[in-house]
């Protein structure tokens, strides 16, 4: 009687959960449209995201560029400000040397006329004497520089009067060239100096107009900056939200899987005909015996893989019926059909080749960090979860995906 009202029971409770309705605010279909509809605003903004980080990466790179140019014109202009200031004391020195040069000249021109002076009372005397045809032709004479190449005229001078006067005439001469040498110096310093003086206005010029567009790129590269973190909080917004439609319908999945056991429990117990059969194996989910494969392709690698649905996660196991971690799961499948895969995660991501994951097939392994899972097709995967849900269905995209590999194909 007893084995009766299990069975009994167990019927009952099945077709109270067949009928009970799924306590969900929204069918799959439904999150799967809003999922989609998700998904193509996470791509739009993530396109956007990257055009940003582009355009400030542009400016980023352009202003660089800037600030190279104005650090050499600053050295340019650094070292023209010497040059100016260098120019500026070789202008004073050049100016006190034409002073020195003047007073040089100014002796030397009195010493002539003092010469002169004294030549004149000489030749007054000689005239005293009566040597009147000479001293009228001495007195004709331009200037004594005249006199001097008069070699008669000179022969009749003293020996102290002519060397003396030459002496005086080739004094001054040479001052009066170093003057105009130095007349000449300044002169050209001059114009060197207000050509620096020009070239300083123009790099300041250029130094003020670049440190205004360097606040310009400033202003722009903030704002760039500003919309890359809009997005990026679109982004993180959107990651939540799809994983806020996870969950909502992994709750509803778990709840058809729930009636779904419930009722081949049942229907095992009105087979039995009351006889007391244990509910805990089809409630556990998951096979206790490893069938053999069929097929060999990755829609049949995928399939079969199904089969081991709610059969345990334990870490470091292999065993598709006692338990197996997330590589261990995947290898152990991909073994039945004869293929020998690496033991660990982080190897599972160098097999095969590399698809991309919108070219995505069943059979294809999804890696991610630390996780591999086997990929049903329709953003669906199997894989060996966690300790507490052990091996189950989920979604593709629950997490960042790092590569998709094809081993089968």
């Amino acid at each position: 009687m007893r084995k009766s009202l299990t069975g009994l029971s167990v019927f009952l409770l099945a077709a109270a959960l067949a009928v009970q309705p799924v306590q969900a605010a929204r069918t799959r279909d439904q999150i799967a449209q809003e999922r989609e509809k998700t998904k193509q605003e996470q791509q739009n903004t993530q396109s956007r995201y990257e055009e940003v980080q582009g355009m400030l990466g542009d400016l980023e790179e352009e202003q660089s560029a800037l600030e190279e140019q104005m650090q050499e014109l600053d050295a340019q202009l650094v070292e023209v400000i010497a040059s100016v200031g260098l120019m500026e004391e070789l202008i004073g020195e050049t100016q006190a040397q034409i002073q020195e040069a003047q007073a040089e000249y100014d002796e030397a021109k009195a010493r002539e006329d003092e010469q002169y002076a004294a030549m004149k009372k000489r030749v007054r005397y000689l005239y005293e004497e009566g040597n009147v045809s000479y001293v009228e032709l001495i007195l004709k004479t331009g200037s004594w520089s005249d006199m001097l190449n008069r070699t008669e005229y000179v022969e009749k001078l003293s020996e102290y009067d002519a060397n003396m006067l030459k002496k005086y005439i080739l004094l001054k001469e040479e001052v009066a060239v170093k003057q105009a040498q130095l007349e000449d110096r300044e002169s050209e310093l001059e114009a060197q100096h207000h050509e620096l003086e020009e070239e300083k206005a123009a790099m300041e010029e250029m130094m003020a107009e670049m440190e205004e567009i360097s606040a310009d790129y400033e202003v722009q590269i903030a704002k760039v900056r500003q919309q890359a973190a809009t997005y990026k909080a679109q982004i993180k917004q959107q990651n939540a939200q799809l994983a806020k439609l996870q969950e909502e319908e992994n709750e509803i999945i778990r709840q058809e899987e729930e009636r779904r056991k419930a009722e081949e429990a049942a229907r095992q117990a009105a087979q039995s005909g009351g006889s007391g059969t244990s509910v805990e194996t089809a409630s556990a989910g998951g096979l206790k015996t490893v069938p053999p494969p069929t097929g060999s392709t990755g829609a049949d690698i995928a399939q079969y893989a199904c089969q081991f649905v709610g059969n345990p996660y334990v870490a470091g196991g292999t065993s598709l019926v006692n338990g197996a971690d997330c590589s261990g799961f995947v290898m152990a499948v991909y073994q039945q059909y004869g293929y020998k895969l690496p033991r660990n995660s982080a190897s599972m991501r160098s097999v095969g080749r590399e698809v991309s994951y919108d070219q995505a097939q069943p059979g294809d392994i999804i890696c991610y960090a630390g996780h591999v899972a086997i990929y049903l097709g329709g953003g669906r995967i199997v894989h060996a979860s966690t300790e507490r849900t052990g091996i189950k269905y989920g979604y593709a995209n629950y997490r960042p995906i790092l590569t998709v590999r094809r081993i089968v194909g």
